[in-house]
């Protein structure tokens, strides 16, 4: 997440140059007695040519091992469609406005992302539905209106091998209203008066679980919390379920409600929130030299992913391809991002390898970009140390119109990256007054952009150094 404004000296950490000599002793010499040696029993070392020769990146083509995109499902400040979804990020629409589920008037930021008239409807039963947590109700109608989208509705559903198929949505906070009332409840009535549900409600996988329950899919199933880089790290994990063969389809993503005094105070405490309350829809401006910290969003996002295989026996809906991903950690600090961008350019680097793509195919990025002093610049850094040309390249960010969904952000971005590549058309990265002039790339500033993407990056971040990065594309036979 990158979220503390004050900027931290970060040495860069280096390999030895002797580490692949210690792996391989006889990587650089060759060991031989030729004829010069003036004694038989004398080794000689001769320097041995280098053996390593640049091998083009190359796709995977096992249908049973490539991941496509089959179902997209949401919900989102703007509603629970995609399409209307992206719509309004075409639109360059700002999701950003006060606060008015509790009474934030004492806080010093009084405005995020908030979802307003939600309605599970359709999707979860009326006892439910007045019991789960926010995080769970979002999780459960997106998973299911992704399975709508991937034409597993109803009994569809009955038609796949329940076996094979699983769950991976992630948390980044869990349950925070039901932990937040139950805190409450212990002090002030004492600890008979929490609710049975306060357990099974604040865990982190329970998202997963009631999901699977519902559908009855008895494959995979758990979850992954990761601060704010957690739905790349349910793609990642979820594909790799896939490719290894123990899942035929994996429902995968995040979710978040973490509006409320708790979750809003812990961020405010952090210094790490915009304080723009004269201007909320203005306040999320990645990469814009008066940016002043990030803006709390919420909601789910959620993806069917399944072998081409799989996909292609049902005749699923194919909506674009997953190609690759990676993570790894700065091992840096808590919350500042590497000023060198080491671990992010490294995680970059491993995607594409996994991706079986070559730095040139990219040409778009959803960046992480959130609005903090720091973290912005630390990613584009990060980004320069691997795309050496970035005139093609164009890169935006989703945050600065529906702010920062934390464990959910990667979910609605990976939609909004998907959208692009399937519709040619880049959503503006809006608020961009006064860009950073070190940024050099196009950000798509304040109005979209059309753009045959051909390969994509996602990023996302998380507190405690959580690096991950996914590969998308259009769909290709």
């Amino acid at each position: 997440m990158q979220a503390l404004l004050t900027p931290s000296p970060s040495p860069t950490l280096r390999p030895s140059p002797l580490d692949s000599i210690r792996r391989n002793p006889n990587s650089l010499f060759s060991i031989s007695r030729p004829s010069k040696c003036k004694s038989p029993n004398k080794v000689c070392f001769t320097p041995r040519a280098s053996s390593q020769v640049a091998v083009a990146p190359k796709r995977e083509t096992d249908p049973k091992k490539r991941v496509v995109i089959t179902g997209m499902g949401l919900v989102s400040v703007f509603g629970n469609d995609p399409d209307v979804f992206y719509q309004k990020l075409l639109d360059g629409v700002s999701g950003i406005g006060p606060i008015d589920r509790f009474d934030a008037s004492k806080f010093p930021t009084r405005f995020a992302g908030q979802i307003r008239d939600f309605s599970a409807q359709g999707y979860i039963d009326g006892k439910n539905d007045r019991r789960l947590d926010d995080c769970l109700r979002y999780c459960i109608v997106a998973g299911k209106r992704a399975l709508e989208s991937a034409d597993l509705a109803g009994d569809r559903l009955s038609k796949i091998d329940k076996v094979r198929a699983g769950v991976l949505v992630g948390t980044g906070m869990g349950g925070l209203t039901v932990f937040s009332d139950g805190v409450q409840a212990l002090i002030e009535k004492g600890h008979k008066r929490i609710t049975p549900f306060f357990i099974p409600y604040a865990i982190t996988n329970m998202a997963s679980a009631l999901l699977a329950i519902d559908l009855g899919l008895m494959g995979p199933n758990y979850s992954i919390s990761t601060a704010c880089a957690t739905s790349n790290y349910c793609f990642y994990a979820a594909a790799n379920h896939i490719r290894r063969g123990e899942a035929d389809l994996m429902i995968a993503g995040g979710t978040e409600a973490a509006i409320l005094p708790i979750g809003l105070g812990g961020f405010v405490a952090c210094r790490a929130l915009s304080q723009r309350n004269d201007d909320p829809q203005t306040a999320s401006r990645p990469w814009d030299q008066a940016r002043d910290g990030f803006v709390m969003g919420e909601g789910s996002g959620v993806l069917v992913m399944e072998s081409l295989e799989h996909a292609m026996k049902r005749g699923a809906p194919i909506i674009a391809e997953y190609l690759g991903g990676a993570v790894n950690c700065d091992a840096y600090h808590m919350t500042d991002p590497r000023a060198d961008g080491l671990g992010v350019s490294s995680c970059i680097e491993r995607s594409l390898e996994d991706a079986g793509v070559s730095p040139e195919e990219v040409n778009y990025i959803n960046a992480h970009a959130t609005s903090t002093i720091v973290g912005d610049l630390a990613e584009v850094n990060a980004v320069k140390k691997v795309f050496k040309n970035t005139s093609e390249i164009k890169m935006n960010a989703t945050k600065s119109m529906i702010g920062h969904c934390l464990g959910a952000a990667g979910g609605m971005e990976a939609i909004a990256t998907v959208k692009a590549c399937t519709t040619g058309w880049l959503h503006p990265t809006i608020n961009q007054f006064n860009p950073e002039p070190s940024v050099e790339f196009n950000t798509v500033p304040n109005e979209k952009q059309q753009h045959e993407v051909n390969v994509a990056i996602s990023n996302s971040f998380g507190f405690g150094g959580h690096n991950s990065v996914v590969v998308f594309s259009a769909f290709k036979p």
